[in-house]
């Protein structure tokens, strides 16, 4: 488990779907419904009215571990004669279905369809509109990413704006001392020698911004770490 990994939280409605989920591992979904795809690394789920006291939150989760397209009907054969049986759903294999403790509830009962998330939100999510939030800097996920590969960095905020003749990076940033030089991330790049953090897709970013920023440490001989503070 690593904080940036995805999280797909989608509904269930009947009780027949959960046992599914639960004793069959695998969950549906209509093909073109999930807006950014299904491609999490884990889902979670969201009960419906239906559940009676477990109504209006999260409160189960499991990893997917694989993904096929079906038809409904291939899916679920004693629905045969459902309107949309011959439509496709992608199902999500599921390893096993645990429980999330506490719940994540919706207390504005604010409308839920498929939530995207990632796995630090989700873990200390008590509301859905935690699961939205932007208090992690993007800089702290490729901080950690950086040292589960091995490497020392040094964070830096710069909150006050610089001067434009000043040609210093500004922004959120990481910096290694290297070989020949330092190699300097930043949210707010303004020169060439600066690798550039963030994207649209959360996950896919910290992932292009580590092996950007461990290619730009190769190409200056190395990371130096002896003269860098541990951080703990």
């Amino acid at each position: 488990m690593y904080p940036e990994d995805r999280v797909l939280v989608g509904v269930i409605r009947r009780k027949r779907d959960f046992e599914k989920a639960r004793a069959e591992h695998w969950y549906r979904v209509p093909q073109g419904k999930a807006p950014k795809g299904v491609h999490a690394e884990y889902v979670a789920f969201y009960l419906s009215r239906a559940f009676g006291d477990e109504n209006g939150g999260i409160r189960y989760y499991a990893r997917r571990i694989g993904t096929e397209l079906a038809r409904r009907r291939d899916l679920l054969p004693e629905e045969a004669t459902h309107k949309r049986a011959d439509h496709w759903y992608h199902k999500l294999q599921l390893g096993e279905l645990r429980r999330k403790d506490p719940p994540i509830l919706n207390p504005t009962k604010r409308p839920v369809a498929f939530i995207y998330t990632t796995w630090d939100r989700f873990v200390q999510a008590r509301v859905i509109a935690d699961l939205y939030s932007k208090a992690d800097c993007f800089v702290d996920r490729v901080y950690y990413a950086l040292r589960r590969r091995g490497v020392r960095s040094v964070r830096v905020w710069e909150a006050e704006p610089r001067p434009d003749p000043d040609p210093a990076p500004r922004g959120a940033q990481i910096r290694v001392q290297c070989a020949d030089g330092t190699v300097i991330a930043s949210t707010q790049p303004d020169g060439e020698q600066i690798v550039p953090l963030g994207a649209s897709d959360e996950a896919r970013a910290v992932r292009y911004s580590v092996e950007a920023i461990l290619e730009a440490i190769q190409q200056r001989g190395g990371p130096l770490t002896v003269h860098l503070p541990i951080e703990e």
